[in-house]
C-alpha cells in the first residue's frame, strides 16, 4: 500500500547487527540466526538487502565493536548505510538507496528494539513506506537498571503495537521469520 509512487519493491533492512550492539542482546544467537535465514531468502529471491551500521563516540566507525557480527556477511553489491541517529533515514543516504531500487516496502530486522528499530520503523512509516517488523529477528539489551521493562517485555510490546500500526496509504505489521513474504 505504500504511498511512494513507482516503488513496488521490497527490501530487507538489517539495522545495527554489530558486535557491540547485539553481543549482549536478548536471545542474541537465535535472533542472528533468524536474520541469517532472512538474508539468505532475500538473496535467493533477488530482494535487496540493505545493511545499516551505527557509529558515535561510543561505537567508533571501523572498530571491531562497530563491525557487523561474523555470522552475517554482506555481499559486495549490497549497500551499507552509515548512521549516527536512531532513525536509519535521518541524515543518511537510505532514502536514495531505496529509491534507486524502487523500494516502497521494508522488512525490518536488527537492534536495538527500543531505540533504532522503533525509530526506523516510525521513520519509514512517516516517509511513506510500508514497514513490516520481523518479531523474532530483533533484540535489545537489558536496561532495567535505568527503569526500562525487561528485554522480553520490550520486544513483546514492540511486536504487539507494531502489528497494528497504520497511516493513510501505509501499513506496519509484525510477522515471524517463517512467515516473511518479500513479494507482498
Amino acid at each position: 500500500m505504500t504511498t511512494l509512487d513507482n516503488r513496488p519493491n521490497t527490501a530487507l533492512l538489517v539495522v545495527d547487527v554489530q558486535n557491540a550492539v547485539v553481543d549482549e542482546g536478548h536471545e542474541r544467537d537465535a535472533v542472528v540466526a533468524n536474520i541469517g535465514v532472512l538474508v539468505g531468502k532475500a538473496r535467493k529471491e533477488e530482494v535487496p538487502v540493505v545493511w545499516v551500521r551505527h557509529s558515535d563516540e561510543g561505537l567508533v566507525h571501523g572498530s571491531e565493536e562497530w563491525r557487523i557480527v561474523p555470522e552475517l556477511v554482506p555481499e559486495a553489491a549490497e549497500p551499507r548505510v552509515e548512521k549516527s541517529y536512531g532513525d536509519s533515514f535521518e541524515d543518511t543516504d537510505l532514502e536514495k538507496v531505496l529509491a534507486e531500487r524502487g523500494v516502497g516496502r521494508l522488512v525490518v530486522v536488527g537492534a536495538e528494539t527500543d531505540a533504532c528499530i522503533r525509530s526506523t520503523l516510525h521513520g519509514a512509516l512517516v516517509r511513506g513506506y510500508d514497514a513490516t517488523l520481523v518479531g523474532d529477528a530483533h533484540t535489545t539489551v537489558d536496561k532495567t537498571e535505568w527503569g526500562a521493562p525487561t528485554p522480553e517485555q520490550v520486544i513483546a510490546h514492540t511486536n504487539l503495537y507494531w502489528r497494528y500500526q497504520a497511516a493513510p496509504g501505509r501499513k506496519g505489521g509484525t510477522v515471524k521469520t517463517e512467515d516473511v513474504e518479500f513479494s507482498g
